[in-house]
């Protein structure tokens, strides 16, 4: 009696999801900011290597490997600020609301003393949630911190598939980046290699994608004083979070403090680029640029050479303006 009379399921069930929920995340945290610096390890050490930028899958104007992944470092820092902040209100607890929030039966002061005395047992700045009836029917703090993790999850999927792209070939494809050689990549052809750590990420953040919607199609079910869904909420949440940091260990470890640029290919594709013509826009205009671009693609010739068939720029200035490594800033 002296348990159920004071507590009831509709508030301690979303406190312990909450204490479960901010331990799984504090012990994740570690494991994706050792993801984070070993890229932005790279990023340092390939800050001088200049090669040619992509978008909508084109070749475009150059940058340097180490601003590429200097991206990805953001992305990383951006969403783990983003998740942090959202599940701060993880450290609210519903504990005292009892049955629909009034407290019934609960002593004076109970909700404000157990949450005191969960921040002391785990180290962490648990509170009383100001209102229980939101705690306790609405479950929003983890649809919050669930959504910081699809966050998360959407940032390294992009940067596991960039990595994927950029290691393709090698012969065949792109293959700026050597990923490391984990595991035989074929059953049928020999010597393959497959970015099987970029795949796993890959996957992992699909999971955690869909996890979330259905942790948010749960949240919105909260039925006057009381949600139901609070079972698969906390397995979902926890299996993502867990996922996550599984994830994050073994792409650091085994993909990407292995990952070297392969220069001389990266080399090929700045010297070929018909996307440095951008840097003689300012000389002779955008539709001269353009023209002399498309007649070296269609004669197969190269930049230097149209630019000065067509009497546009002279050798010397096409070489004192065409400079690779000075197009990858402001000027």
């Amino acid at each position: 009696d002296h348990v159920n009379m004071a507590q009831s399921s509709n508030d301690t069930f979303p406190t312990a999801m909450h204490i479960a929920a901010d331990a799984a995340l504090q012990a994740m945290l570690p494991k994706l900011d050792g993801l984070r610096d070993a890229i932005a390890a790279k990023s340092d050490e390939w800050s001088d290597v200049v090669k040619i930028g992509r978008t909508h899958l084109e070749d475009a104007t150059p940058l340097t490997v180490g601003q590429e992944w200097s991206g990805y470092v953001a992305m990383i820092d951006d969403a783990r600020e983003s998740l942090v902040a959202d599940a701060s209100h993880l450290l609210r607890l519903a504990a005292g609301g009892t049955a629909v929030g009034t407290g019934l039966n609960s002593a004076p002061g109970f909700d404000v003393d157990i949450a005191a005395a969960i921040a002391a047992i785990t180290g962490r700045p648990f509170v009383t949630a100001p209102n229980k009836f939101a705690a306790q029917a609405s479950l929003d703090p983890l649809v919050r911190a669930s959504s910081g993790l699809r966050n998360l999850a959407v940032s390294l999927f992009k940067i596991a598939n960039d990595l994927r792209w950029l290691g393709s070939g090698p012969r065949a494809g792109i293959h700026e980046l050597e990923l490391p050689a984990n595991e035989p990549g074929s059953s049928i052809m020999p010597g393959k290699v497959n970015p099987t750590q970029c795949e796993a990420m890959t996957q992992v953040c699909a999971h955690i994608m869909g996890n979330n919607a259905a942790i948010a199609f749960a949240g919105s079910q909260g039925h006057f004083e009381l949600n139901v869904f609070n079972p698969m909420m906390a397995y979902n949440f926890l299996q993502s979070v867990r996922l996550l940091a599984d994830a994050a260990i073994s792409f650091t470890d085994n993909c990407v403090v292995g990952i070297e640029p392969r220069i001389d290919n990266i080399a090929k594709g700045v010297e070929n680029s018909l996307m440095l013509v951008t840097a003689l826009a300012p000389k002779i205009g955008y539709d001269n640029a353009a023209k002399v671009a498309k007649t070296a693609h269609a004669n197969g010739t190269t930049l230097k050479e149209e630019a000065v068939r067509l009497g546009l720029v002279s050798a010397a200035e096409f070489d004192r303006l065409v400079k690779p490594e000075k197009m990858t800033h402001p000027g």
